[in-house]
């Protein structure tokens, strides 16, 4: 542990004129005095670290002294690529590898450029987790992470429902963060399938190395399973008549590829400006919910216990409002 502090410290004093004592403990985490003490190994070495005292002083390298020590190992190079997800870093246990992959690169870039990762940061950020609820990172997210980057597979078990489990042997091709929600891309009896990694209840990950097929394409194969999660989930349908504005506010009510396939299989407005689309829904209890937010601009034709269900919903907004 030692010496990948003393490296770190050769590295951040490299990409910087010159830092103290306190924001070499803060970086490296450790206590000012372990930072002296650290210092003078160095130096000791024959890293030529120079101490200025005083108010304004802090320790630099001498001489435009570089360290050759700037190679990326093959897991900072990778965690370097997922360098806009901290929290994702964080919560798969790969923050420590991109923090050192950032610094190596940052100390071989030319002085006029090393300020460019801050010139980023400030511009970019990336947040993955939804609104309205905390993310809660699942606790065996970091052994399914190791297991799929060094491609192993997984003795898992998995819960299906309430009290129902199974086991699985895995080899998981890769992790997917959606909306706050880790999902992994495993295939299981020669076929591919998509599990969310907060149903594990236990993961042991195995010694043994799959092979995997290289012609999988993580996004490609997440975007087609995402599509027919979409289309599953939608068993009814219900018929609407909608305004012009209901028209426009439909897709960002309801899901939207399943309001633009209705209004392009509806026919045109009538001679009142209106148009009847029949629209696949999950549910009558969740169009309710989701037709509701538009207000008059939408009126449930079918199905009739849904329309009634809305006529009494007027009937009590308007003798509330009176």
């Amino acid at each position: 542990m030692r010496a990948a502090r003393l490296i770190k410290m050769v590295l951040l004093l490299q990409s910087r004129a010159s830092m103290t004592a306190a924001e070499l403990a803060r970086e490296l985490e450790v206590s000012e005095r372990t930072v002296t003490r650290d210092a003078q190994a160095l130096s000791e070495a024959g890293v030529p670290v120079y101490a200025d005292r005083g108010r304004t002083g802090g320790y630099r390298l001498v001489g435009g002294y570089r360290t050759r020590l700037t190679g990326l190992a093959r897991h900072e190079a990778e965690a370097l690529f997922l360098s806009g997800l901290p929290s994702a870093l964080r919560e798969m246990g790969l923050d420590d590898a991109a923090s050192a992959a950032r610094l190596k690169v940052s100390a071989a870039l030319l002085p006029s450029l090393r300020d460019a990762s801050h010139t980023a940061a400030r511009r970019f950020h990336l947040d993955a987790p939804g609104w309205y609820h905390d993310p809660v990172t699942p606790e065996l997210l970091p052994a399914v992470a190791e297991a799929v980057w060094d491609d192993r597979l997984v003795h898992a078990r998995y819960r299906r429902g309430p009290g129902a489990e199974v086991e699985r042997e895995l080899a998981p091709y890769g992790l997917v963060l959606k909306a706050g929600v880790w999902y992994v891309c495993a295939r299981a009896d020669e076929d591919f399938r998509v599990y969310r990694v907060d149903r594990f209840t236990a993961v042991a990950v195995s010694g043994t190395r799959f092979e995997r097929d290289e012609d999988f394409d993580l996004p490609g194969f997440w975007e087609e399973r995402a599509a027919q999660f979409a289309r599953s989930i939608l068993r009814t349908e219900v018929t609407v008549r909608l305004s012009e504005a209901g028209v426009r506010r439909l897709p960002h009510t309801v899901d939207r590829a399943a309001a633009e396939e209705a209004l392009a299989g509806a026919a045109g407005p009538d001679a009142g400006g209106l148009r009847t689309v029949v629209l696949p829904v999950e549910s009558a209890d969740v169009a309710y919910e989701q037709l509701l937010a538009l207000g008059p601009e939408a009126e449930v034709l079918a199905p009739a216990g849904l329309r009634e269900r809305f006529a009494d919903t007027a009937e009590r907004l308007r003798d509330l409002y009176r």
